[in-house]
This record gives structure tokens, sequence and C-alpha cells, in this order.
């Protein structure tokens, strides 16, 4: 599993799966009843999410194709939508992962592969 990690240091997950089938990116987290603290989900190419049928809130970090972080959103509950203009990612994050990491619109978002 990759680590996620913003390009100025600060790791944001450090067992990131990365959803970029039609498959993987359909099914998402769904089924799921929560993310560890240190876990994350890739969505590429996306530009939105949806949380229905979704059993937990959580975070996202939206960023375009060179991994720019344009949008936040914290705590994102069951029944609602989210969408940025211009976003290729959506990372999916355990409630409170975008504060722990600090992660600011305009960082960058690494992907290392170990």
């Amino acid at each position: 599993m990759p680590r996620i990690r913003l390009e100025r240091g600060p790791v944001v997950c450090e067992r990131g799966v990365l959803a970029v089938t039609a498959w993987t990116r359909t099914k998402g987290l769904l089924g799921r009843s929560g993310l560890d603290p240190d876990e994350g989900l890739w969505i590429q190419p996306t530009g939105s999410i949806h949380m229905w049928f979704m059993r937990f809130p959580i975070d996202v970090v939206y960023a375009d194709k060179e991994g720019r972080v344009l949008k936040l959103v914290h705590g994102i509950g069951p029944w609602r939508m989210s969408g940025c203009r211009g976003a290729k990612v959506a990372l999916e994050l355990p409630v409170g992962a975008i504060d722990r990491a600090g992660v600011e619109v305009g960082d960058h978002l690494v992907i290392e592969h170990t």
C-alpha cells in the first residue's frame, strides 16, 4: 500500500488504497464501517464524491492531476455530495486527518510506493 504525504513532508495517510479503475472508484468505501486513523482512499479520476449508503463521515482532499490541493472538506456525513471544479483526485480520509497532517489548499500530494 502506498503512503500519501505532502511534498513539504507531513504524511497524510500511511496506508493508501488507489481506486483508479471503474470498479474500485464506484465501490469506494461502500460496505465499510470506518477508516483506521492511518488509512486513505485515493480516487482518480474524479471531481466529486457522494456519501449515499455510507455509515460514517470522512474528510476529503480534492486535488488537480498534478496533486495540487484545490479544496478541503471536513467531516462530510452520510447522504451528502461534494465536488470541486478542476479536481481530478479525491482523497478520502478519516475525520480529523486533514487537520492532523496540516493539509492546506495549494499543498502538493505525493504518492510513495513502498
